[in-house]
C-alpha cells in the first residue's frame, strides 16, 4: 500500500511535466504568430529589419557595458581623488588652524590639487538644489563626501558650465571649493558614443543601398509573375538580374511562361483546325439534307441535331482558346448594366444593379464580358428576380449575382465548374447546353488572377460571387 501511495504523487508530476512540455510548442508558436502581426510584409523592410535590428541590439549592449564597467567607474574613481584631495585639505586646516587666513593651504591646493579654495563666514549652507534625473557625478560625489569627509555638505553639478562647486560645513567657516568638472567626471565619453552611431550611420548608408539594388530584381520578378498569372502582358524591360539564385528564378518564370503559352497556342491551333474539319462536314450534311427528299419532320429533327453539333463545336473552342490572346483594356460597368437590363425585359425577369466605386475597370474586355454574361445568363435561365452589385475599390472588383432560383446543392457547388460535366438537376445546363458556361466564366476569372465562388442566396436562390483584381 505504500508503495502505491508513493507512486501517485510521481505519476501527477511525471503528467504535468508532460504536459508542460507540450504546452511550450503551442506557446511559442502562439507568440511568433503575434510577433508575425506587426512585422512588415514586404520583403526590404524585412530586410531593413534584418540589417538594422542586430545592430541596434549590438550597439545597446556595448552601450550598456561601457556606461555601466567604463563610465561609471571612471567617474567614481575620478570623484574618489577629488573628494581625497577636498579631506586633505581640510585635514590640514584642522592640523595646523594656528594659520588664520590658511594662506599657505589655499596656495597648494591651487597649484599642487587645480582647486580653487575660498573660506567663507559660517552661515547655513544653500538648501538642495534640484537632482538631475541622470547624473553619475552627483551620485559619486555624494556618496564619496558622505564616506571621506561625513559632514554637511552642498554640491552644484547641474548646468552645463564647466566648473563644479562643493560647499563642506566646517567648525566656525565654510569650505568652499571650486572644481573643474573633467577632474571628477568622465567627460569624453560623448566621444565614443558619437563614433559609434557616426560609424553605425555610415554603414547603414552603405548597405542600404545595396541591399535595394538586390531586392530590386526579386520585386520585379514578383510583378512580373503576377502580370502573367493576371493574364497581362509582362513589362518589356523584364530581364533576370541580380544575386544568381534570382537570376535562375528569372530564366526558370520565362521558360515557364514560353512553354504555357506554346502549348495553348498548340492547343487553339489545332482545336481550330479540328472546327474547320468538322464545320465543312456539318455543311455538307446541311447541303444534302437540303437537297434530300423524304419526311420534312425527319429533314427538321436532322438540321436540329446539325445545329446542336455547331454550337458544341463552339463551346469546346471557346473553352479552349480562354480568350487568353486579348490584350487588357477599358471596361465600362455602368454600359454594361444598361444592356442586362435590356436582355432582362426581353427574359421578363426582374433585375436590380448597383455598383459601388469606380464603374471603369481594366480586364479583358471581351472576356470579361463573357465571364458576366455567362454567370448573370445562367442566373436569368433559372429566376424570375436577380440582384447585381458590383464593388470596386482597394485594387480589386468584385461582382455578387443573388437570385430566386432553384439554387444548387452545397455538394455540387464544386462539381459545376468542371468541363463538359451535366448534372440531372442542375442549374448551369439547359437543354442544349455543353457544361462549359461556368467553366469558361472560372476560367476567365483565373486568367484575370481572380475566382469565382457559388454561396446561399439571401433571396432564396444561388449567390455568385466574382472577384477579379482591377
Amino acid at each position: 500500500m505504500a508503495t502505491t501511495q508513493l507512486e501517485k504523487p510521481n505519476g501527477g508530476l511525471g503528467d504535468l511535466a508532460m504536459r508542460t512540455l507540450k504546452a511550450m510548442p503551442r506557446a511559442w508558436n502562439r507568440f511568433w504568430r503575434t510577433v508575425a502581426l506587426y512585422m512588415p510584409k514586404r520583403l526590404y523592410a524585412r530586410s531593413l529589419i534584418i540589417v538594422i535590428a542586430p545592430m541596434i541590439l549590438l550597439q545597446s549592449v556595448v552601450a550598456f557595458v561601457f556606461m555601466e564597467r567604463h563610465w561609471q567607474t571612471v567617474t567614481q574613481r575620478l570623484s574618489q581623488a577629488t573628494i581625497a584631495d577636498i579631506a586633505a585639505i581640510i585635514d590640514m586646516m584642522e592640523t595646523y588652524p594656528h594659520d588664520a587666513d590658511y594662506a599657505n593651504i589655499i596656495r597648494i591646493a591651487q597649484d599642487r590639487m587645480q582647486l580653487k579654495v575660498d573660506l567663507l563666514p559660517p552661515d547655513p549652507l544653500p538648501p538642495p538644489g534640484p537632482k538631475p534625473f541622470f547624473s553619475i557625478l552627483d551620485t559619486a560625489l555624494s556618496s564619496e563626501i558622505t564616506r571621506q569627509i561625513n559632514r554637511p555638505f552642498w554640491i552644484d553639478t547641474v548646468g552645463n558650465s564647466n566648473i563644479v562647486e562643493v560647499r563642506v560645513q566646517l567648525e566656525g567657516k565654510v569650505l568652499r571649493v571650486f572644481v573643474r568638472r573633467s577632474q571628477a567626471y568622465a567627460s569624453n565619453t560623448h566621444i565614443f558614443l558619437i563614433w559609434m552611431v557616426g560609424t553605425s550611420l555610415v554603414l547603414l548608408m552603405i548597405a542600404i543601398p545595396f541591399l535595394r539594388n538586390q531586392i530590386r530584381p526579386i520585386l520585379t520578378l514578383a510583378e512580373a509573375a503576377e502580370s502573367f498569372g493576371k493574364g497581362r502582358p509582362m513589362p518589356r524591360d523584364f530581364r533576370p538580374r541580380g544575386a544568381e539564385e534570382v537570376r535562375r528564378a528569372g530564366f526558370a518564370f520565362i521558360q515557364m511562361r514560353e512553354r504555357i503559352e506554346r502549348q495553348i497556342e498548340q492547343r487553339t491551333a489545332m482545336l481550330t483546325g479540328v472546327s474547320h474539319d468538322l464545320r465543312t462536314i456539318l455543311t455538307r450534311f446541311k447541303l444534302q439534307l437540303a437537297l434530300a427528299g423524304g419526311k420534312s419532320e425527319t429533314k427538321a429533327a436532322l438540321n436540329q441535331d446539325i445545329d446542336d453539333m455547331q454550337s458544341m463545336l463552339e463551346g469546346y473552342l471557346s473553352f479552349a482558346r480562354g480568350e487568353a490572346a486579348e490584350d487588357t483594356g477599358r471596361f465600362d460597368l455602368d454600359a454594361y448594366f444598361q444592356k442586362l437590363g435590356e436582355e432582362a425585359r426581353l427574359r421578363k425577369c426582374k433585375l436590380s444593379t448597383a455598383l459601388t466605386g469606380d464603374p471603369t475597370v481594366h480586364v479583358r474586355p471581351n472576356a470579361f464580358a463573357r465571364l458576366m454574361s455567362n454567370v448573370i445568363g445562367n442566373a436569368f435561365r433559372y429566376a424570375k428576380t436577380v440582384e447585381v452589385h458590383a464593388d470596386h475599390g482597394g485594387g480589386s472588383l468584385t461582382v455578387t449575382i443573388d437570385d430566386d432560383g432553384p439554387g444548387i446543392a452545397p455538394n455540387k457547388r464544386e462539381e459545376v465548374f468542371k468541363p463538359f460535366l451535366r448534372l440531372d438537376e442542375a442549374r448551369n445546363l439547359d437543354a442544349t447546353g455543353t457544361g462549359l458556361g461556368l467553366s469558361i466564366a472560372r476560367d476567365i476569372a483565373r486568367s484575370h488572377g481572380g475566382d469565382i465562388s457559388l454561396e446561399d442566396s439571401p433571396l432564396g436562390g444561388l449567390r455568385a460571387v466574382i472577384q477579379v483584381p482591377a
